[in-house]
């Protein structure tokens, strides 16, 4: 499939990386959403902080647990939106392929 902009697959969306940074899902076929870049890389240090490189991973609560600790208090003030910027990053993350979601009840993840 090609896009309106002549790229093969994915919808390529221009970033200012210093303003923005494109967030890709790992359940969208064609769609990268731009979120702020200062945040999402602060989450992203913290994420790949807590989520171990092998079996058997963190269920996300304990992600969440975990996290605060690793956050920079002036992006996430008392760990506000925590909880929504560690999905976007996982999901960004599992989209990559550099997290891994093991086939487990509850789901878990790990580092690839």
């Amino acid at each position: 499939m090609r896009s309106p902009l002549g790229y093969a697959g994915k919808y390529q969306l221009p970033c200012v990386p210093k303003k923005d940074s494109c967030q890709e899902h790992v359940d969208w076929l064609i769609k990268v959403r731009r979120v702020d870049a200062h945040r999402y890389r602060a989450m992203k240090r913290a994420f790949l902080k807590v989520v171990p490189k092998t079996s058997p991973g963190l269920t996300l609560e304990e992600i969440r647990e975990r996290l605060t600790a690793h956050l920079p208090g002036e992006l996430f003030p008392g760990g506000a939106k925590a909880g929504w910027w560690a999905k976007t990053v996982q999901l960004d993350l599992e989209a990559k392929e550099t997290v891994v979601r093991e086939k487990s009840r509850p789901t878990r993840w790990r580092r690839a």
